[in-house]
């Protein structure tokens, strides 16, 4: 089998190891890869996660047998859909299903739909409405980037003013792009995850 994996951080480099022990395994690419990865698969830094015409002519090019889709951007864009479409076969979620990580008010609304409990929250597309809120909101509290922030977009306000600043930061300063176009404002939890 040949495989291709799309993306170049740690993850990936878990994901080429593993999949370098298969014995069903006969070829591994990986776009764009890293130095790790490209000791025990074939790399091409050239092409970026984000450039699906470039990925379906290299995967067109290497007869890949199955791709595998590891970072939240291309899956949020569609990536596994394009390839799919291509004849390929994909691990990895379609864009309808990567809006759960593509957008926390989209998870929260849905979570809320279906009575999975979940933080109490509101979601905001005006700095102004977020700011109102907050002068009657209970501190401590999260502001959330609604879109991919990699990892970065969420803040713990422990005041009031450090909230304020935080939704200036996120909505119009937009510290984390498009992906603060949206802002959830969460209820802040303690203790113990439960996982039943």
């Amino acid at each position: 089998m040949r495989v291709l994996i799309i993306g170049g951080g740690g993850r990936e480099h878990a994901i080429a190891v593993s999949m370098r022990k298969s014995s069903r395994l006969d070829e591994l690419y990986c776009v764009p890869g890293n130095a790790g990865i490209a000791q025990i698969a074939e790399c091409d830094p050239s092409i970026g996660v984000m450039e699906f015409d470039k990925i379906l002519a290299y995967a067109k090019e290497k007869a890949i047998d199955l791709v595998f889709v590891a970072p939240d951007d291309p899956l949020a864009a569609g990536l596994v859909d394009v390839l799919e479409e291509a004849g390929f076969r994909v691990f990895g979620p379609r864009k309808c299903a990567a809006i759960l990580e593509g957008s926390k008010a989209f998870s929260k609304d849905l979570m809320k739909k279906y009575h999975i409990p979940t933080a109490a929250y509101e979601t905001f597309d005006n700095p102004e409405a977020a700011l109102h809120y907050l002068e009657h909101a209970s501190m401590p509290i999260v502001l959330k980037a609604d879109g991919l922030a990699l990892g970065k977009g969420v803040l713990i306000c422990n005041t009031l003013d450090e909230a304020k600043a935080g939704v200036r930061e996120i909505m119009q300063e937009k510290h984390f792009g498009d992906a603060g176009n949206v802002l959830v404002v969460e209820e802040f939890l303690t203790g113990r995850e439960d996982r039943e």
